[in-house]
Formats: C-alpha cells, structure tokens, sequence
C-alpha cells in the first residue's frame, strides 16, 4: 500500500497542538468529574447523596449539547478555527477556576454549576473540533487524522479517569488543593498550546447568526440530514455513542458483580479504551489512505461478535468477590474476556473513524461545522436514551401513579446481550438504507484478499478537489474496484454496459453510481444518455474515471484510445489525470484465459499490482493519442 504513516501528522504544526488541545480538553474533563467523586468520599456524604451526584452530574454536563449547540455550530462557522480555539480554551481557564473554589470551599453547588459550564465549553469544541481537520488536512489523510484524534481522546478520558480518581487517595488531606491546582494548570496548557495552532479559515465568515437555538437546531438536524450517505453516517456516529454508552455506563457494576474486580473497574475500561485506540490507527492502514467506509460494515459486526461472546464467556455472577486484577487473570475463562473487550473496542474504532471521515469530505466546509452540531444534537438524545434504557431494561417493574408496569429486570450480562443483537440489527438497517457502505465493504474485501496494492503518485496528483477525469488502461473486471481503492476520492467510472450488468458486480457497480455506456451501433440512446451523465458528473465537481480503450484487453497491451474522451473534454476541459495499472494481465479476471480459466485465484496469490498516476493534463490540449502515449510510458512493459 502507501509507505505513509499517519504518526507523520504528529511531526507537523498543522496537526500536533490542535491533537493536543483536543486530548489535553478530554483529560482535563475527566480528572474534574472523578476528582468530584474523590471529594464526596473525602466529605463522607452519605450514599444517597453519592447516588444523587452520579445521577446528576451527567445530566448537568450533556444539557448544554441540546441548549446550545445549533449556536455553537453557528460561531464554528462563522469565525476563524483556531481563534475560537483559543476562545474555548481561555474559557475553561476561568471555568476550572471556579471549579477549584468549588473544590477549596468543598462546595458541591459551585461544583456542579462549573459542570455546567464545562459541558457549555465542550458544546463549543465540538464543531470546530471536527470542522477543523478538512481545513488542516488533505483527503488521504482524514482516516489517519481522525483515528490520530479517537485515540488521543480515549486514551486521555481513559488517564484522566485514572489520574482524577486517584488524587484523594495519594493526596490524603491535601486533595482539594491538589485536585484545583491541577484543573487549572491543565487548563492554562492547554491555552498555552491553543496558540501554536495555525490559522484555519472560517467555513461561512459571511454566515448571520440566528440566536434562536430552537429554530436553528431545527435547521442544523435538516442540514445533517441532506445528504443521504452523511444522514446515515451521522446516525451511525450516534449509535455509537448509544452502544458505548450502555456499555461503559455499566463496566463499573459488571466488574463488581461478574468479574470479581469492584474496585479495579477502570481495568476493563482500561482494555475496552485501548481497543477502540488501537482499532481507530489501525483504520489508515487498512483504508489505504482513502475514506474507506467498507470498515464500517466490519466493524459493527464485530462489536456484536465480541460482544455476544462477552455475555457467554461470563452469564453469571463471579465466582469469587473482592480480586485483584492479577488474581483476576488467573481465574479460568478470564483472557476470554480481556480478549473480548480488547475486540469490541477494536471493532468500534473500525466502526466510527471512517464514518467521521465520510461526514468531513461529503459535507461542503460551509456547512460542515453546523452539520456537527446538529450531529452533537442527536448524540445528546441517544446518549440519554441509552441511560434511561439501560437503566429500565435492568429493573423488574416500574411503579407509575399507583400502576406497577412489568419490566426485564435483565441482568448485566443480558443487557450485553440484547445490546449485541441490537446493533447488528441497526447496522443491517443503515447497510440497507445506504447499500453504499455494504457495497464499499464487498469491494474492499475482494481487494485486499485478491491483490497488495503499491501506488505511486495517486496523493501528489489526483486533485484534492474539484472535477477531473481520470483515464487509465483496461486489463480486467476489477480495474474500477482496484483504482476507487486507491483513490482518496469517490470516482463515478464509466465502463462498457455487459461488464456493468456482470452479476453480483452489477450491485456493486450501480451502487457506486457507475455510468454505463454503449457503443454507438450497439446502443445509440444508452451512449448519449452517458455522454449526459458524465458531462453531469463533472459539472457538479466529481471525478470521473474512464477507460478510454472501450474494452477489455486481448494480449495484455493497451488498445488505441478511443475518440470518447475528446468529445467529454469538448463540452466540458477539466483536468486530466492520465493512470496505469500494472501486473493485472496475469491475474484473475483478465481476459489472458479462458472463461473457466477466468475464476481461478491469480497466479500468485495476493500478487501485487501497482496503480501510478501521471501529472494532471490541461483539458483544452488534451488529445486520445496523447493521452494513450502518457498511459503506455507510465505501464511500461508490465502488463
């Protein structure tokens, strides 16, 4: 694949401080809220009052992602990004300043009234946090981008969880002060590194702000809606915070009462964390530097596989109370769950990495900062649904004005269980709605099964954005598959209508939104209705991906190119990304055997296929016999 590392991101100016910031925001969040749990033990409150605290305190941080938010994503797209950066951070300097009076004065209102105001910073963030990285990064680099971000950010609520919790019990008498100098200072750095964060330009400087959040949330749900692939993707970003919530909101009791570890709740936290972080980097190498949204397929299922193996590997209570998580690993069956919650986190960084990097390069920068807001709109609803559900799926009944209404009263283990089913069931509901994301998963699999792609020159000359049209030589039935898999853009590939109409392939063809086309004696009308199409496609700013040969080759050479291209570029010269595939003649699918010979697995099995890309061509100059030349020196003499 690519010899690029997303790690490369964490050497350069225009990512490093904003990661930071972002993870840096996360921590800090975190060591005030089990800083707070810390002081009410400190207080000895009574449990009731304990009950009451982990009840509120959630309630009181995600109210301002309802109440605010559609102004949030307003001011995220109206100003400059990495000011309103150092606005949001500025602002938790003074929020963590009135947290640490709260925590001095051992004041539980002051506390909670800076919750408040935390959750208010954070509905600020949000927007810019994600509108930011199409500004800062090139298209091949969001999956790494955003997988660089999930990470920081579990890995920072994961430490931050650690580091707040354990301040009362190292710092003794002294935990008030240590838990306000601390949220402080964490703040000021962050401030501090806000400054290094270059200059990004706001999406909409022109946009007038509509302070009714009422009406403009209405109207930001509607814009993350627009799109079909970006609705669904946003639904699917909110499932995930559904699923992880029911899922981590109920680690704590299940380590207590079905792994023994009570104390030591945050271990399998800790692996579930680490998962999701592993899972989210490894997304760039799988993806091949593309928006790859085939993982998100992968990774639903997988959180249910592993998931459904949880509640089997542990149904009951634990056999043994009060472990360590030494003796804990000792118990029998005890690595099938450290595996299990190692994978689900796994699987769920499959799951939602592409799905941010889809809304980021489908959704216009105009609008994007808005379309995480109403995102961060419906988050908030399924994060709260997912608590009171999970909550009354555990309880046997409801009492209600003197009715008593008959609930599960499921365990733990249980509640896993329906959760499992339940997302393979939502999944298969998105993968139906927008067959898009099954058809990219199909691709991908018959892909890397099949071949090691190398690429050379795909990001240095595909253009970012904009129309173009890509023309390239002809060997097989999997040229569109192999090059849309190495192209960090969606391509609209123009291929002859019987490879089109191939069986199986022809769902995935239409579901790309592949133009068909016919030659001129064969099929005049299904011709101009591509000539159509195609002029379409490039007037709206896609990319378009011809194989200007017209067919499959015989002999593993490269036909003359065909007058097709110069009659697209007559009505509409866009730029011309001439490309080669290379070492595909021998492999399956070609036409170098027979038909029956055609089904057999290449040569050599994952053999590797290199994909080049030649500097773009001015389409006003551009000519077939031109154009055929560039491809044949870039293929050379490796059919």
């Amino acid at each position: 694949m690519s010899s690029h590392s997303q790690f490369v991101l964490l050497k350069q100016r225009r990512f490093l401080p904003f990661f930071l910031v972002q993870s840096l925001g996360a921590f800090n969040d975190n060591v005030y809220r089990q800083a707070i749990i810390g002081l009410l033990g400190f207080m000895s409150v009574s449990a009731q009052d304990k009950t009451l605290y982990t009840n509120l305190a959630p309630a009181i941080f995600i109210l301002p992602y309802f109440l605010f938010s559609a102004t949030a994503g307003q001011i995220a797209e109206k100003l400059e990004k990495s000011k309103l950066i150092r606005i949001t951070t500025t602002m938790e300097i003074v929020i963590m300043s009135l947290a640490a009076i709260g925590f001095l004065t051992q004041d539980l209102i002051v506390l909670l009234t800076a919750l408040f105001c935390t959750g208010l910073q954070s509905t600020l963030f949000g927007p810019v946090k994600y509108s930011i990285l199409p500004s800062v990064l090139k298209p091949e680099e969001l999956t790494g981008g955003n997988g660089l971000v999930e990470m920081g950010t579990s890995l920072s609520i994961l430490i931050g969880m650690i580091f707040g919790g354990l301040i009362f019990n190292l710092a003794g008498s002294h935990g008030p002060t240590v838990a306000a100098i601390a949220i402080i200072l964490l703040a000021i750095t962050g401030n501090l590194v806000s400054r290094l964060i270059p200059r990004a330009d706001a999406g909409a400087p022109e946009l007038k702000i509509n302070w009714n959040p009422l009406t403009e949330s209405r109207t930001v749900l509607r814009l993350a809606k627009k799109q079909v692939a970006v609705r669904n993707s946003v639904l699917g970003v909110s499932w995930f915070w559904f699923f992880g919530t029911v899922l981590t909101g109920n680690i704590p009791t299940y380590a207590d009462l079905n792994l023994g570890i009570g104390t030591w709740y945050v271990f399998p936290l800790a692996l579930f964390s680490i998962g999701t972080g592993v899972g989210s980097l490894l997304c760039e190498r799988l993806s091949a530097r593309t928006v790859e949204i085939g993982l998100v397929p992968l990774g639903a299922f997988g959180m249910s596989a592993f998931l459904l193996d949880l509640y089997f590997a542990r149904s009951g209570v634990a056999p043994v109370a009060g472990l360590s998580v030494s003796a804990f690993l000792q118990q029998p069956g005890s690595w099938r769950i450290v595996i299990d919650l190692i994978g689900i986190g796994l699987f769920t960084g499959f799951f939602v990495v592409p799905l941010f990097a889809l809304i980021q390069s489908r959704t216009p920068k105009q609008e994007l900062a808005r379309v995480i807001a109403g995102m961060n709109i419906q988050n908030a609803g399924y994060i709260v649904l997912a608590a009171v559900l999970g909550i009354a799926l555990q309880m046997k009944e409801l009492a209600l004005g003197g009715f008593r209404i008959p609930l599960p009263g499921l365990t733990i283990p249980q509640l896993f269980l329906v959760l499992a089913i339940a997302n393979a069931v939502v999944a298969i509901w998105i993968f139906t709605l927008v067959p898009e994301f099954l058809m990219r998963f199909l691709s991908w699999v018959l892909v890397r099964f099949l071949y090691r792609l190398r690429l050379h020159g795909i990001e240095k000359h595909v253009p970012d954005e904009g129309p173009a049209l890509l023309v390239c030589n002809h060997v097989s039935y999997m040229d569109a598959l192999l090059l849309a898999a190495s192209i960090p853009r969606p391509v609209r590939f123009v291929m002859y209508y019987k490879i089109f109409n191939i069986p199986v392939m022809s769902w995935i063809f239409r579901t790309a939104k592949a133009i068909p086309i016919a030659g001129a004696k064969e099929d005049p009308e299904l011709m101009r209705r591509a000539f159509e199409e195609i002029d379409q496609a490039l007037a709206d700013g896609e990319i378009v991906g011809i194989f200007p040969e017209g067919a499959l080759t015989r002999d593993g050479g490269i036909a003359p190119f065909k007058s097709g291209v110069e009659k697209i570029l007559e009505r509409r010269p866009v730029p011309v990304v001439p490309m080669a595939l290379k070492g595909m003649w021998s492999s399956m699918w070609s036409r170098r055997d027979s038909r029956l010979g055609r089904m057999r697995v290449p040569r050599r099995f994952r053999a590797h296929v290199e994909v080049v890309a030649a500097p773009p061509v001015d389409g006003t100059t551009a000519t077939a016999e031109s154009l055929e030349a560039i491809v044949r020196g870039l293929r050379g003499d490796d059919a």
